[in-house]
């Protein structure tokens, strides 16, 4: 038979092992504040990282091509906001976190009784806001430097959204899974480059070798690419809708991993 302090002490279990949607709401609003304010302490180094080298890239490649048509255009801007996109999403996001696992600090997180879900939900955002100064600062320069008009409809959003989800889930992926923090940087560095020269990111799926094209259509900024490409020439399309459906895919095996390889400490 139960005591009357046991019989107490149920609800309070029972309440722990299935949150309400008013606490999971609530440690992911805490969870994402604080997050916010590390982004918002050191916006001028994300934005200046994100947006230096493709920005650049995107100003030679103005100066280099003569009279190219608005599909060459677009298909500039589109590779070079994918790029920056993998500057940040996935190789800064890969060595921040690896940083911080290795440092210790998800310790701090494992005492809070929080849900490892509403944690990594709140890293895939400051990874997003982490991107996004730079996609939409890219996107402006862009269609300034070139002098066209990107053709706006809801269907941009929605691409620019699941582009973001699918690569930045990689990078966090990658940071979870960190067996030491140099691994991570080189392991980084180098699909950072290896995707974007073997993916039709600067340039159309026909230009590449045969044997790297079936690679790139292992890769998330292939359709990225793609689906760019086609919301900002035309809008929604059957073919921006197959690649919008491929990138959440990558986002959801993407989370699904992290999940899996998220781990508070360095070892169990």
């Amino acid at each position: 038979m139960k005591s009357a302090a046991e019989a107490k002490l149920q609800p309070i279990e029972r309440s722990s092992i299935a949150p309400s949607p008013a606490r999971i709401w609530t440690e992911l609003s805490i969870l994402f504040r604080i997050q916010f304010a590390i982004i918002r302490d050191t916006w001028v180094w994300v934005v200046l990282m994100a947006t230096m080298f493709p920005l650049t890239t995107l100003l030679f490649m103005r100066f280099f091509i003569e009279n190219p048509t608005k599909e060459a255009m677009i298909q500039i801007i589109a590779g070079n906001m994918i790029f920056g996109l993998l500057v940040m999403g996935l190789n800064a996001m890969a060595q921040e976190i690896s940083w911080q696992k290795h440092d210790g600090h998800f310790t701090f997180y494992a005492s809070l009784p929080i849900a490892k879900l509403n944690f990594v939900i709140a890293i895939l955002l400051r990874g997003l806001m982490s991107t996004v100064p730079s996609f939409v600062l890219l996107a402006l320069f862009g269609q300034w430097m070139y002098d066209i008009q990107f053709h706006f409809s809801w269907a941009l959003p929605l691409v620019a959204i699941l582009a973001l989800a699918s690569v930045v889930g990689i990078g966090v992926c990658m940071g979870f899974w960190s067996p030491n923090h140099q691994l991570t940087n080189m392991l980084a560095q180098a699909l950072m480059m290896l995707i974007t020269f073997l993916s039709p990111v600067m340039v159309s799926i026909d230009q590449l070798p045969l044997p790297i094209q079936w690679i790139s259509y292992l890769l998330p900024t292939t359709y990225a690419a793609e689906a760019l490409r086609g919301s900002m020439l035309i809008g929604w399309t059957h073919d921006v809708m197959i690649n919008c459906i491929v990138l959440l895919g990558f986002a959801v095996v993407s989370i699904s991993a992290t999940l899996k390889l998220a781990n508070w400490r360095i070892s169990k």
